[in-house]
């Protein structure tokens, strides 16, 4: 796969055009190594990164952005089980996800 950088902020832009995540609850799924996790977590008032893949999350926990560290988790598991209560969440996310 290759890497492709985003040095025009587009992600970032459309991903705040379609949700405010202001003191939000937000899960990702398929957060991955965090990529778009880091363009909304500090405004969150939770995060929680979901992922398959420990060695992406191990990446997405140390890359996370330090004034979100304090409000964000990455979990190792597979959407199709997730450990959560329902109705824990205001807003889930999930892309380039399979």
């Amino acid at each position: 796969m290759t890497v492709q950088k985003d040095a025009q902020g587009n992600e970032k832009k459309f991903l705040h055009e379609f949700a405010d995540f202001r003191n939000q609850r937000v899960l990702e799924i398929g957060c991955g190594e965090g990529r778009l996790t880091r363009h909304y977590a500090h405004a969150s008032s939770l995060t929680v990164g979901l992922d398959s893949d420990p060695d992406a999350l191990r990446v997405a926990l140390i890359e996370s952005p330090h004034e979100a560290k304090h409000k964000s988790a990455f979990i190792n598991a597979q959407a199709e089980h997730l450990p959560f209560s329902k109705n824990k969440f205001d807003i889930a996310a999930l892309a380039w996800s399979l």
